[in-house]
Formats: C-alpha cells, structure tokens, sequence
C-alpha cells in the first residue's frame, strides 16, 4: 500500500513546532536577540550622571568640586574634635576640683578631731610653767616637745594656726565672745585669745575665741 504525507492540517497544533521558537545555535544573530534588554530592564537600571559640557571643556571644575565637598567634610570633622576636646577638658577640671575638694574635706574632717588634743597640751604647757618643781619642769618640757611635734604634723598638712592677737578683730577668722573698754589699744583690737583657731590654705577650719576691746 502507498503511504501518503499527513496534511498540515492533520498535524494537532500543539505538535506544529513553530520555526521562530526554535533557535539555530549556529546563528548568532538568534542568540543576540534573546539576550537584547527590553525596555522595561533598561528603564529600571540606574543612570550614571557624567560630567556636563562645562566640566569637559574645564576639567578642574571637577577637582573644584571635589575640594569644596573635602574642605566641608573636614570643616565638620574638625568641629567633632574641637567640642569634644572641650567636653574632655571640661570633665578633666570638674573631676580634678572634685578630687582636691574630697582630700581638703577629708584632712579637715581628721584636723578637727585633733584639735582639742592640741588645746589639750596648750594648756598643759601653760600650767607646768608657772610650777617650780624641777621634777615637773621635766615633765613640761617633753609635753613641749610633743606639741612642738603635733604643730609640725599639722604644718605638713598645710594647717596653721590663726595668729589675731594685737591684731584688729576679722570676723571671718575669729568670734568675739567678750568685750571690754580699754583705752589703752585701739577699738576693735583683739586682746586675749580664749581658742586658737587653724587653717587650712584660704578655708577656715576653726575660728578663734576671743576678747575685743572696745
């Protein structure tokens, strides 16, 4: 029997491989055109500004611009640093004050509990002196020595003693708890010190007790 070619028309259109859906790997020109962008890839890439005419025709218009922007970042930078640095330097001083305020309190706070030990021995050397007793004037002359010492240990510690008597009465160093009328000194002179009182640099630790005349 003769066989007879199926009809184009025969052939199910599913079956009909279609000669543009097929590329030829031996034609480039077919590879080309699937790789080509389509519009919408294009439109959504990012467009790169290059230089204008004017920056072509003078190429350090450029250079300009790229000094303005580094001289602006450096300008903002060196701000930074100079507030910072006078934020360091701030905290430096204020941590420094609060240091030497802490050990001036503390040495004052110690002075304060000694003082009535120096009045102590004030007043021991003050009553062996008017004692004849060679025995005794022995023993004066050690409570002596010891307060000579004690005087010494507050020196160290920048402590010294308020030195008013015969002097004019300051009320920021001393308390006038008596007052008498003495023609002989001038008005306001203080003439007996009942306290001593110490300081320490410019701050008073104590002030002293005494007799103003009038």
């Amino acid at each position: 029997m003769k066989k007879t070619q199926p009809h184009a028309s025969d052939i199910p259109e599913e079956n009909i491989v279609r000669e543009a859906d097929v590329q030829d790997p031996s034609n480039p020109a077919s590879a080309d055109s699937s790789a080509e962008p389509t519009a919408q890839n294009l439109a959504d890439e990012p467009k790169l500004e290059g230089p204008t005419a004017e920056e072509l025709a003078d190429p350090t218009l450029i250079f300009q611009e790229n000094l303005a922007v580094r001289e602006q970042e450096l300008a903002e930078l060196s701000e930074k640093y100079l507030r910072l640095a006078a934020e360091y330097d701030n905290f430096r001083r204020r941590t420094q004050k609060e240091k030497e305020s802490l050990y001036t309190d503390s040495i004052t706070a110690v002075v304060k509990e000694w003082l009535p030990v120096l009045d102590s021995l004030d007043r021991a050397v003050q009553t062996v002196a008017t004692v004849n007793d060679d025995s005794v004037k022995a023993i004066a002359e050690g409570v002596e020595l010891i307060k000579k010492q004690a005087v010494e240990a507050m020196a160290r510690l920048n402590v010294s003693e308020i030195d008013c008597l015969g002097q004019t009465f300051d009320p920021n160093l001393a308390e006038a708890v008596m007052h008498i009328e003495d023609d002989s000194v001038e008005a306001s002179t203080v003439v007996e010190v009942f306290q001593k009182g110490y300081t320490r640099g410019d701050k008073v630790i104590r002030h002293s007790l005494v007799k103003v005349a009038n």
